[in-house]
């Protein structure tokens, strides 16, 4: 089993008033290449502050993040970023599209970034794959949430990152939009890419290969 993500004693406070608030505790965890994971717990338990450190969007207080085997704790912040582009897709809760960009210009905008310039048949290629070919050239506001957080998971799978990390993907999304979104990670996981994923909802969750439960900032 080849590990693509590893953590060492992993811990991350806050400031509050005058003192630190601790939400991660030394969390030790791996996740093998092609893995489906889900991570699952009570609200402030440390899920979402542990997939923002696997992504590089924030740093440890304490501990090493490992991806590909490569400490991303002990980068500077332009190699860190570039080496998590080629390597991360990210979805969020609350997809972060950019309201003046279509549908197809926020997948692009993804490619851009990551140094793959136009590819035009790339992006339509992904848009189809979440159903949305018909809406490319629709901006958010013209689409509907589920269709919104398809284009947030276009954006986070294009050019073929090998790890997915989705923050709640379902969480603000109807039964029959979470049911598309969960079959699209089916889908996603199938062609090899790694999932992890934090999520309250129980079907998603039992798709993964496997559940890792948290709690108070630590391991169950």
């Amino acid at each position: 089993m080849k590990l693509l993500v590893r953590t060492v004693n992993l811990h991350k406070s806050f400031p509050r008033g005058r003192g630190e608030v601790e939400i991660l505790h030394g969390v030790n965890l791996d996740f093998a290449t092609g893995e489906f994971a889900a991570v699952v717990g009570p609200s402030g338990c440390g899920k979402s502050t542990l997939l923002h450190l696997l992504g590089g969007l924030a740093s440890p207080t304490a501990g090493e993040v490992f991806i590909d085997g490569e400490d991303i704790t002990a980068m500077n912040g332009s190699r860190r970023t570039r080496f998590l582009r080629e390597r991360i897709g990210f979805v969020f809760q609350r997809f972060n599209l950019m309201p003046s960009l279509s549908a197809y210009e926020n997948v692009r905008l993804a490619l851009s970034l990551r140094g793959d310039g136009e590819a035009r048949g790339e992006v339509n290629e992904i848009l189809s794959v979440v159903g949305l070919s018909g809406k490319s050239d629709h901006r958010p506001s013209e689409l509907s949430m589920g269709e919104e957080q398809r284009v947030a998971i276009a954006r986070a799978i294009v050019g073929g990152p090998k790890l997915l990390l989705a923050d709640e993907p379902t969480g603000n999304l109807d039964s029959q939009n979470a049911r598309t979104v969960l079959e699209l990670f089916r889908k996603i996981h199938g062609s090899g890419t790694t999932i992890v994923m934090v999520t309250h909802n129980e079907e998603l969750s039992r798709s993964a290969d496997r559940v890792v439960s948290m709690r108070d900032g630590r391991l169950l």
